[in-house]
């Protein structure tokens, strides 16, 4: 289908290559590089659809898009923007814009977007925008600009949001985002840890309870559904949940009413679900630990946070982020060489974005400089580290083995035991988390003997397995 399609990008090059790309498919694109001028040829013409950069020559064009809905109300527009943060992310949402493309961005990807854009239109209507300052999230990595356009895509309806990811990658964060720049913002937010209640007081905590419902049942108290009620719930750790209230959870969710434990009468409530999990559960449901229509129900919009690891370009921004955090909880002002940040990004942070911003702030007490170097991230985290946290170095497992022998110096008649089992730590506990914990099929996963494998679980039960 041939449309005409706006093109206001002030980059001479990105906009050959576009222009280049639509005219193949049969567009026609006029292109200018101005607000001023693309309010013009607005005013004079009428077009398909628009595309935009945010930053133009002469002004922002997301804050003058007020001017684009007056003269085009109904024409969809994609922003592009190197400004790849939650907040471009959001104000485009904000905009109404039909989508949002972080630069660099795929050109087929766009292309496709264009040809959908200027088919049947959709109703728009939109909010102010937030305060990048407000938002949650650091880092401008393509794995976190997924990140950010799922949330958008969430931000004006009430499905069910499944976040996933490994410990201190920022799920409740996710949660947050999710509520504060949505359209339940002015309800409350209540989160729940379900692996921190114990097994027999979950469901009074989730749907409360009467008075006298069980021993110790002084009085009514009202449970976390009726606490969020015109808000938000966040669940984390819900393949914590044991199957009694798996089952609960999920008439609540089909029929949107609970029942407090002890009580007679139904009670409507009006929540968003957004729920977390660490573990894998498909293996879960698999092995009959988690419900298959409880995932299903749960999992209408996922979204995957990824590692530190997987998204090491973002360690410098995160690192000078929590060193402005410390200055304000009163600890030394700090800055950070780049050489330093390159020894960070080199590191495994098997604890992710929570185990960095720890080793932060240790770092914002202990240099006795101004300017954290390497040489201070040597001395600080890697000579002392006793977590079990190796670096990666060029030279691969054998040159960290090496380098970790040279750093802790085991006893002699020891170094064979410490570094067999400083290498299985870590291996099992990737096996475990690859199988959501069970161990038979850790064993499967490693190609040995289970017995063997919960032997050496055993041996090293001063270690870090994340056996559940």
């Amino acid at each position: 289908m041939s449309a005409q399609i706006l093109l206001v990008e002030d980059d001479r090059s990105i906009a050959a290559v576009i222009s280049e790309a639509l005219r193949e498919e049969g567009h026609e694109v006029t292109h200018c590089t101005a607000v001023a001028r693309r309010d013009i040829l607005l005013a004079e013409r009428q077009f398909d659809a628009m595309l935009t950069d945010v930053m133009l020559e002469d002004g922002d064009g997301l804050t003058s898009m007020g001017a684009v809905r007056e003269r085009a109300p109904d024409m969809p527009v994609i922003v592009l923007s190197a400004q790849n943060t939650l907040d471009t992310a959001v104000r485009a949402s904000e905009n109404e814009a039909f989508e949002y493309f972080p630069k660099p961005f795929d050109l087929d990807e766009l292309v496709r977007a264009v040809g959908q854009a200027v088919a049947p239109r959709r109703p728009r209507g939109g909010n102010a925008a937030e305060d990048e300052t407000s938002l949650p999230f650091i880092g401008r990595s393509p794995a976190m600009q997924g990140v950010y356009r799922m949330i958008t895509r969430v931000l004006r309806n009430d499905l069910t949001v499944l976040v996933t990811g490994e410990s201190g990658t920022g799920k409740e964060l996710v949660a947050e985002a999710i509520h504060q720049l949505g359209h339940r913002r002015s309800g409350p937010f209540v989160a729940v840890n379900a692996a921190a209640i114990p097994r027999d007081l979950i469901e009074s905590e989730l749907f409360g309870h009467e008075k006298g419902a069980f021993t110790g049942a002084v009085g009514q108290a009202i449970g976390k559904f009726e606490q969020a009620h015109g808000g938000t719930l966040f669940l984390d750790e819900i393949g914590d949940m044991p199957p009694e209230a798996q089952t609960r959870l999920l008439r609540a969710l089909q029929s949107g009413r609970i029942r407090r434990i002890g009580g007679r009468n139904e009670l409507a409530v009006d929540v968003r679900i957004v729920a977390a999990t660490n573990r894998a559960l498909e293996p879960m449901i698999a092995q009959g630990q988690f419900r298959e229509d409880l995932f299903y129900r749960l999992n209408v919009i996922p979204i995957h946070l990824p590692p530190l690891r997987e998204r090491r370009e973002d360690i410098g921004a995160l690192a000078r982020h929590f060193l402005g955090q410390a200055v304000e909880e009163g600890l030394p002002a700090r800055s950070i060489t780049d050489s330093a940040v390159d020894l960070l990004s080199a590191r495994q942070w098997r604890g992710n974005v929570r185990e960095l911003r720890n080793a932060i702030l240790r770092l914002a007490v202990l240099s006795r400089d101004e300017a954290i170097d390497s040489a201070t991230i040597r001395e600080t985290l890697i000579g002392r580290d006793v977590e079990g946290h190796y670096p990666t170095v060029k030279g691969g497992i054998a040159g960290a083995l090496s380098d970790w022998i040279d750093d802790v110096s085991p006893a002699e008649g020891t170094v064979y035991h410490e570094a067999l089992a400083a290498l299985e730590r870590p291996l099992f506990d990737h096996a475990l988390r690859q199988t959501g914990g069970n161990q038979l099929a850790a064993a499967r996963y490693l190609g040995i003997n289970r017995n063997t494998l919960r032997k050496r679980l055993k041996d090293l039960e001063g270690g870090h397995s994340e056996m559940k």
